[in-house]
């Protein structure tokens, strides 16, 4: 039995396209290892989003080869669908594999054994079909993560992500609704409804809507909850949020992409809502939804953001008090509008900015856990803890995560837990469930 091991970079789009090629090698009879094992196929699935993953991608290329010189690379994803020369002129590449034809991985790894190197990344532009993948047989996990979308059209002026993934293209409701069966007759208990630009699903189908499928998923008896990756705040008008606030199974936790605190930083970013309109949008969610966390994207150093621009993101990030942030500093991409922007910030500020939102947002974090200290959340357990010993760890709906003791074990269980404290920017809680 070949042996195929799996190294993946980047989003949970690229995370769920992973399991979904893993499947495709397991019913091919391929044994699946870890990645820091000898394996016969290394699958190499990359992203591009900053030079940091263009350049890990290449290292682990490197890597892998030289842990087994025999063995076949195949190197796919967003980074072999941007720069597939770059790829080429890696030694020991076998295959690049972009960001479409994935299901034909296994094909490309066994014709590569019979031939030179294959290139067989195409015209992602030319793609207007949605490339079936699915997910059924994951086992010993109590999330999971269903791609509902693939592509972006909103061009934001930093971004290479359209160039990478291509136009948008929609998952047909049945097809969704036929793989969130399948993952709840395995046991799992909350869906995350995932892709490029999710709040653009159904705008290429003409007669199917976001809210279509999160009301369709709803119905699926089994999961328990229904939870958003990253979307669009422009998604959230009134008429959406009050949809969804009916909706008993949807988590009030809601990432949506803010990227700047700033007006004049947004518009030179391309993004297509202002401070004011986020606001509304957040305040919208608050009424209709009291105990929704707001979790967010915000980029540091964009080119042209002064120290007063930045100090309005603070200010903004003050104002909506997120309960989490992710920080990171802008990457100057190749092909992009933003890479021949004058003004470009240097790497010594963007450091001190970015510490010193991070810094901001652990305080907002902090804020948001306290208000439920005391507070019963039902929490579904996922693993052991690694920060304590004798300790599961999962997340309330609303996206806290809690650490409970325990001497049996509490994994890919819904429970009732009592939130007692905050220790060590941990929230320890007591169960109240008896199991």
């Amino acid at each position: 039995m070949k042996k195929v091991a799996f190294y993946t970079l980047g989003c949970k789009v690229n995370q769920y396209e992973t399991e979904a090629m893993t499947e495709l090698f397991e019913k091919s009879g391929y044994e699946i290892v870890d990645h820091e094992d000898i394996a016969d196929v290394y699958v190499i699935n990359t992203c591009t989003v900053t030079n940091l993953g263009d350049r890990k991608s290449r290292q682990f290329i490197r890597r892998a080869k030289r842990k087994n010189p025999e063995s076949l690379i195949a190197v796919v994803g967003c980074y072999a669908q941007t720069s597939p020369k770059e790829v080429e002129a890696i030694e020991g590449v076998n295959i690049i594999l972009g960001t479409n034809d994935r299901k034909k991985i296994v094909e490309y790894v066994e014709m590569a054994e019979e031939e030179e190197a294959i290139n067989a990344v195409g015209n992602i532009m030319d793609i207007k079909e949605f490339e079936e993948m699915t997910i059924g047989e994951i086992k010993g996990k109590t999330r999971a993560y269903l791609k509902i979308q693939e592509g972006c059209n909103q061009y934001c002026s930093y971004c290479i992500i359209p160039y990478a993934r291509g136009p948008i293209r929609s998952r047909k409701i049945e097809d969704i609704i036929k793989e969130v069966n399948r993952l709840s007759h395995h046991g799992f208990k909350e869906i995350i409804l995932t892709g490029i630009h999710v709040a653009s699903y159904g705008k290429d189908l003409g007669d199917t809507t976001l809210l279509d499928v999160i009301k369709a998923v709803h119905q699926v008896e089994g999961i328990e909850r229904i939870r958003l990756s990253s979307i669009e705040p422009t998604i959230m008008s009134e008429e959406f949020v009050k949809e969804l606030s009916d909706l008993k199974k949807v988590c009030p936790h809601f990432h949506l992409s803010l990227q700047s605190g700033c007006n004049e930083t947004l518009k030179r970013m391309n993004r297509k809502y202002t401070t004011e309109e986020y606001k509304m949008i957040v305040d919208r969610l608050r009424r209709y939804m009291p105990d929704v966390s707001i979790t967010t994207d915000i980029m540091v150093g964009f080119p042209g953001e002064t120290d007063e621009e930045f100090e309005k993101t603070l200010d903004f990030v003050r104002k909506i008090s997120f309960s989490q942030i992710h920080v990171f500093k802008y990457s100057k991409r190749k092909g992009t509008k933003a890479a021949g922007f004058s003004d470009q910030v240097d790497g010594k500020t963007k450091n001190q900015r970015s510490e010193e939102l991070i810094e901001l947002a652990r305080e907002c974090s902090i804020k948001y856990h306290k208000k439920f200290i005391g507070t019963q959340r039902e929490v579904l357990f996922e693993t052991l803890s690694v920060e304590r010993e004798g300790y599961y760890e999962g997340l309330t709906d609303n996206y806290i995560r809690v650490l409970c003791p325990s001497q049996i074990s509490l994994e890919e269980k819904l429970l009732s837990v009592f939130l007692e404290k905050i220790s060590e920017e941990l929230v320890i809680g007591r169960l109240i469930d008896i199991i």
